[in-house]
């Protein structure tokens, strides 16, 4: 007689076997970027971000149009005329429960400024300038600094030295004092070299975060391993490196993105960043901030907009951050 047997005429149920451990559990193998959105998709303040971003792009550039594209906004943001009502605004929302609710524009949404122009087509043309200078400030801020901490975090030695220090001397500088001697520059020159500029004055975060990651990726066995069979270090840097370190960049490229919005909005205020005829939404807010006494609403809407594009990028990097962690193992099915 076994000792199973024994046992279960003792009334005591067997030991399990190896094989009955893993009965009645679903388990499903996922890859790594299966992994990242569905960390993503679960964090409910990205979503709320990711919505209240795609709304803000999509009224401004849907409304007045973009370039040779029209809108379905009937005025623009150039056009004068007389001034009706005060130059009040005719937007109202009426509660479905008193009857008739629902959102009504009216002639003016958002009001009129002094010269009669419409201020609903006035933010809009902001919304979209302060929103392609904080893409393009992103988007050069994080190439830069993923070059710079890259080959500072792998070349070591002097190279390390003298990247590192011109990126202590850059962050020694307060950036918007920087940022507003560059936009003194290049004033009157558009807003792409403004931008363009802009980026290169807020790069040097992201520089020290990929130094870091490369710093520890250098020593790991597969990049010794292509070493070892002479694979150059460009190669070595952009094709196993990098791609390793790609989500502190996505993140740190966000983040960068809302930063960028707040330093325009900020020198615009100053007016050394947007110049006229060109505006902003900061530049808005320059423009009538005399008025904020008397007519508030020309400076609360570009305001308004800035806060949700500010508030909705940073919950989208908060979401792509604890996606990216790598200590975020446990995804409920």
């Amino acid at each position: 007689m076994t000792s199973q047997t024994q046992t279960a005429e003792a009334g005591t149920p067997p030991p399990p076997q190896a094989g009955d451990a893993a009965q009645g559990l679903n388990i499903v193998a996922r890859s790594q970027g299966q992994l990242i959105r569905r960390r993503f998709f679960r964090h409910r303040g990205a979503l709320v971000g990711m919505v209240l971003f795609f709304l803000v792009v999509l009224l401004a550039v849907s409304s007045i149009g973009w370039g040779p594209i029209p809108g379905w906004w009937d005025k623009d943001a150039t056009t004068t005329g007389t001034v009706t009502n005060g130059g009040d605004p005719t937007l109202s929302v009426v509660p479905g429960f008193l009857g008739g609710g629902g959102v009504h524009l009216g002639e003016h949404p958002f009001g009129q400024d002094n010269t009669g122009r419409d201020y609903f087509a006035l933010t809009m043309r902001g919304t979209q300038t302060s929103l392609l200078i904080a893409i393009i400030v992103g988007l050069v801020s994080t190439l830069v600094g993923t070059v710079v901490g890259a080959v500072a975090g792998y070349f070591r030695g002097r190279t390390e030295s003298v990247l590192m220090r011109i990126t202590d001397v850059v962050i020694a500088v307060p950036t918007l004092l920087l940022a507003g001697l560059i936009g003194v520059i290049v004033a009157g020159h558009g807003i792409l070299l403004f931008a363009l500029f802009l980026g290169l004055c807020l790069w040097t975060q992201i520089a020290r975060l990929v130094r870091g990651e490369v710093l520890s990726l250098r020593e790991k066995e597969f990049v010794e391993a292509a070493r070892s069979v002479g694979t150059p270090a460009r190669r070595i840097i952009f094709k196993h490196i990098l791609p390793n370190t790609m989500g502190i960049i996505i993140v740190s490229a966000t983040l960068a993105i809302a930063s960028a919005v707040l330093t325009e909005s900020a020198l615009s205020f100053l007016s050394l960043g947007v110049q006229p005829p060109d505006t902003s939404l900061g530049r808005l807010i320059t423009d009538y901030r005399t008025a904020l006494s008397v007519r508030p609403w020309l400076f609360y809407w570009p305001g308004l907009f800035i806060v949700a594009i500010a508030l909705s990028v940073n919950f989208i990097g908060d979401g792509l951050r604890d996606a990216f962690d790598p200590r975020q193992t446990r995804v409920r099915d």
